[in-house]
């Protein structure tokens, strides 16, 4: 099969090739998130810069859920639902990340300078 491509072939495969490798280096590039902002049952409760190395406890229906912000990253250290999928998430650093704790209904989400899609919305 490969004996049977012609020179106008390769060159259009090239040319693919170059175009997926410019796609995925530039296209797809997320801006860096500078904020995190935490939401406990569908309200804001705080918005912290991500420079900022502090530990927030928020509230929720279960309990405490801990969020740990540390150098320019943010993570869900722990929280008292049974799954534990939030905690798994680890650490989120670009805008548009988010960890989701369901049945203690809280929210982290990373934001930056551009609104742009988020991991939920996209």
């Amino acid at each position: 099969m490969i004996a049977a491509l012609r020179p106008g072939d390769w060159l259009i495969l090239s040319a693919g090739a170059i175009l997926v490798g410019w796609l995925a280096t530039f296209a797809w590039q997320q801006a860096p998130a500078t904020r995190v902002r935490i939401y406990s049952a569908g309200k804001l409760y705080a918005e912290v810069d991500l420079a900022a190395r502090r530990h927030l406890d928020v509230p929720g229906p279960l309990g405490i859920t801990r969020v740990e912000i540390d150098r320019g990253r943010a993570r869900v250290a722990a929280d008292p639902g049974p799954r534990q999928y939030c905690v798994q998430t680890g650490w989120l650093i670009r805008a548009g990340e988010s960890a989701i704790c369901l049945p203690n209904r809280t929210t982290v989400a990373l934001v930056g300078q551009d609104a742009h899609y988020d991991a939920l919305g996209y």
